[in-house]
């Protein structure tokens, strides 16, 4: 089992910058990729960024340039493990409700979500 904990989901104006942050604990180390998705109003959740075996990253073309995926290894234990999602460049199309989200074991475990709202 992985828990996760989101912060730092905001009402932002176009152009700003915001740092997500998603905590996980548990069975950390059967954790295959961790990272972001997203979902607005209307629309079907999405892959944001993530990153794969701790290794390889992966970011939506939509996002590429602007968004940062990242692990904080200084502050990762044996039963904590955290992402950062840096976002630079917002635009209103990026409001939304972000997840953090991890694979592990098979299994696809979900964060509450955080809500980031860009106003234009």
């Amino acid at each position: 089992q992985v828990q996760l904990v989101e912060s730092g989901g905001d009402l932002v104006q176009a152009g700003g910058s915001l740092r997500l942050s998603c905590a996980a604990f548990g069975s950390i180390f059967s954790i295959d990729d961790q990272g972001w998705y997203r979902q607005a109003p209307g629309k079907q959740r999405e892959l944001v960024a993530r990153i794969t075996s701790g290794v390889s990253v992966e970011y939506a073309d939509s996002v590429k340039g602007r968004f940062t995926i990242s692990s904080d290894n200084e502050k990762t234990t044996a039963a904590k493990k955290i992402v950062y999602l840096q976002m630079n460049s917002l635009k209103p199309e990026d409001t939304a409700v972000y997840y953090c989200s991890a694979l592990a074991r098979g299994a696809r475990f979900w964060g509450q979500g955080t809500q980031v709202t860009v106003s234009s």
